[in-house]
Parts: structure tokens; sequence; C-alpha cells
């Protein structure tokens, strides 16, 4: 007579594989998590900078046809609905209206300005929401001041 050897199988995982399998998982996403936050944190800045140039051409343009930039008080509301003062309003010059910068704040704006006595100032308080800390977005350099 033949005897069969009965052979056991493990059904499934033990805990320590599984909890091996989701810490090197963990591990992995923290790498990648870390290296797209770097990303979307330096393309937010691009993006405020190129913004920044955009409404610089619009502050611009507004300039070359009323022979002053808006007020301070003005802002950049003047580039989008024309002041009662301004008799010589160049018209919308921002089709969907005055944006917010890249963290939904106003832009900041004065002028004359600070930084660039013969201009305007026009900056955002960057990532932290606050003016100084090193993060701000600026029409000006460090050179200027």
């Amino acid at each position: 007579m033949i005897r069969q050897a009965h052979i056991t199988r493990r059904a499934g995982f033990s805990i320590l594989e599984l909890l091996l399998v989701l810490t090197i998982l963990a591990i992995l996403a923290g790498i990648v998590g870390m290296r797209f936050a770097g990303q979307s944190a330096d393309a937010r800045i691009k993006a405020a900078q190129a913004q920044i140039t955009e409404l610089g051409t619009a502050l611009d343009t507004y300039e070359i046809r009323t022979g002053m930039y808006p007020t301070t008080q003005q802002g950049l509301d003047a580039l989008v609905t024309q002041p009662p003062d301004v008799d010589n309003w160049p018209g919308r010059l921002l089709n969907k209206g005055v944006p917010k910068d890249q963290w939904g704040n106003e832009w900041q704006y004065r002028s004359p300005g600070t930084h660039n006595t013969d201009g305007y100032d026009l900056y955002s308080y960057g990532p932290d929401g606050n003016e100084g800390g090193g993060d701000d977005i600026t029409n000006w350099t460090e050179d200027n001041r």
C-alpha cells in the first residue's frame, strides 16, 4: 500500500509579513510625497512670479495711457474698474478681474513704491501669508532697497 504524504499549506501571510510590506510601502510613499511636495511649492512660487509679470504689464499699460500708475488707494482694482477721478481710463485691462496670489491671498500693491520709488511695489506674502520671513514674492530685488 502506498501512503500519501500530507502536505499542509499555509493560507495567506503572517502578520509580521504584512507589517513589513506596509512599512516598506509607507517609506516609499513618504519619499515620493516629499519629492512632489517640493515641486508643488516651487511651481507655486514660479506661478506667482509669472503673475507679477502679467500684472506689471497691465500696470504699465495703465501708466502709458493715463500718465501715472494707480495710487495705493485705487489699487489693482483700477485695472478692472474705472476710478472716479481718472478721465482717460484705458478700460478693463484684466479680463478675469484681479486674481489672488497662488495661496489665495490678495496681492499687495503700493504706489509710489518704497522699493521702486519711480513706480510701484507689487508683492505677495508668499506661502506663509505673512510679510517678511524670506518667502515673499516681489517685483523688486534686494539691490533696490
